[in-house]
């Protein structure tokens, strides 16, 4: 995948087939989207683009947008959107003055001079331009004037509801990890560095790696314990991962804490990735650390039964 960052070095396309959007989390929705894209390129043996812009546009036009926490970063969205076989990635720096270009100077500046667009695939109730002014009824009644054919992808039902960002991080945030991994299709991940914490964890047989998620902006699921898989160095590992305060040994502060099962090393300052594969239980207080670890071994227990049963593996 060729990635661009900005539209000035992009080179019109002989057949370009063109869709643009935040692709935030690059959940099943998105995946629908870029599937169409990629048949209809290799039927007229064109060449898929993808428009996206960072920061999220919401960061810059919105005057709620402080509490926006974001399904992927720009690195977790590239990687993303590369695996999905994206031929063109363009990342539209997001600006206040990007956001004043009407709908007609968005089509005609970047669809038509710019990307060389013969085909432009949208989804469902998609807008673009200043104030969101562009729509798919604008479109069609105007892509002829454009020279491209323009086409909408029915919205992505799962058990009957459409999916969407931000029904997804609502999902996450209220502990659905289920219905997450539904919509996104495949288990919500997060990356972050290795600090030092309290080290309780090795005083009673359960040392953790604390992870210091690098994006501010990163969504973090609501407070409680999951089954893990932990990616470090290429590595596939096991886990059993806590968020939360820490109420049992007075905590004040939201940690992330994972125990990675049959692990054994010093690996602070390095990064790793943790995928959320299923909520365990919510995050309790108890009385005193012996009824902690208790409940820390049936935590681990669960979790590995999830992690290494036949039907995972």
């Amino acid at each position: 995948m060729k990635i661009y960052q900005g539209i000035d070095t992009f080179e019109p396309l002989p057949y370009a087939v063109v869709t643009s959007g935040t692709f935030d989390g690059v959940h099943l929705g998105h995946q629908k989207i870029i599937s169409r894209l990629t048949e209809i390129a290799r039927i007229h043996g064109g060449e898929t683009v993808v428009l996206t812009f960072w920061p999220h546009p919401r960061t810059v036009v919105s005057n709620d947008s402080r509490d926006l926490r974001l399904l992927s970063t720009i690195e977790e969205k590239t990687e993303l959107l590369e695996a999905a076989g994206v031929d063109n990635l363009v990342i539209i720096p997001f600006t206040r003055s990007f956001s004043e270009l009407s709908s007609e100077e968005f089509i005609q500046q970047i669809l038509v001079e710019r990307i060389g667009t013969k085909k432009l695939v949208i989804g469902y109730d998609h807008h673009f331009g200043r104030n969101r002014e562009g729509s798919f009824d604008y479109l069609k009644q105007h892509a002829h004037q454009y020279g491209f054919e323009i086409e909408e992808i029915p919205r992505q039902d799962v058990d009957a509801v459409g999916v969407s960002s931000s029904k997804i991080r609502t999902a996450l945030l209220e502990g659905n990890l289920a219905t997450a991994t539904r919509f996104l299709g495949r288990p919500y991940s997060l990356t972050g560095t290795i600090v030092k914490g309290q080290q309780l964890g090795r005083t009673i047989g359960y040392p953790t790696a604390n992870i210091q998620v690098d994006d501010p902006n990163k969504l973090i699921p609501s407070n409680g314990i999951y089954a893990a898989e932990v990616i470090y160095q290429g590595r596939l590992l096991g886990g059993a991962m806590s968020i939360g305060t820490r109420p049992t040994v007075g905590g004040t502060h939201r940690t992330i804490e994972v125990f990675i099962f049959d692990f054994d090393q010093e690996i602070y300052g390095e990064h790793l990735t943790v995928r959320f594969i299923e909520y365990l239980r919510p995050e309790l207080k108890f009385d005193g650390l012996p009824a902690l670890v208790a409940q820390m071994d049936l935590d681990v227990g669960k979790a590995k039964r999830i992690l290494y049963s036949s039907a995972r593996t």
